[in-house]
């Protein structure tokens, strides 16, 4: 399985200038830098929690329907715009909307089978089937709070300490508090 995100979010959930306010910062000479903070920052975060918090769009490719749900990894998903799969004669196909369901309402989202529907047999090749999805909270003003708050944190510990930290000779990526404000947003990693 793998997922890939093929349109960004058109804004990070944090603004430069929130930034520099709460970093105090009221100089112009690091706004490149304090920008690829940010977006590095998101990052960290939605992989941290596995969720989108900007909307986005994802791609979601895995080599065979599974025997049940397809549980799509990032949240909150809005909706499923296709699922395409490879059929045993090696032809893309499109799979109906009407065989399948999204439940947007639990976390991860998923796709369940429509009443009496089976998936259709795909070709045995990597990435036979593709689900192309939109995920995120909607625009940067509905992300919350402190997600924003985490992702100001964590570019304030990148800003300050441009090289992994350390405290009593232990390295210290990302500070406890950062990984403590996330926790509370993260969705287990079902296997």
């Amino acid at each position: 399985m793998s997922l890939v995100v093929s349109v960004e979010p058109t804004e990070e959930p944090v603004t430069r200038t929130e930034v520099k306010a709460h970093l105090r910062i009221d100089t112009t000479d690091d706004n490149t830098l304090l920008d690829t903070l940010i977006s590095a920052a998101r990052h960290y975060a939605e992989n941290f929690t596995r969720r989108a918090f900007v909307t986005q769009t994802l791609v979601l490719r895995m080599d065979a329907f599974p025997a049940t749900d397809i549980e799509l990894p990032r949240a909150p998903a809005a909706s499923v715009t296709s699922i395409a799969y490879i059929d045993t004669d090696g032809a893309t196909q499109t799979w109906a909307a009407e065989n399948y369901t999204v439940d947007v309402n639990t976390k991860p989202a998923r796709v369940v089978l429509a009443y009496d529907k089976s998936y259709p047999d795909t070709r045995t090749v990597i990435n036979a089937v593709t689900v192309t999805y939109v995920a995120g909270y909607g625009d940067a003003t509905t992300v919350p709070q402190g997600i924003k708050l985490a992702i100001k944190s964590l570019v304030g510990h990148w800003y300050e300490n441009r090289e992994g930290s350390t405290y009593h000779d232990k390295v210290h990526l990302v500070p406890l508090a950062i990984d403590a404000l996330l926790t509370q947003y993260s969705i287990p990693e079902f296997v």
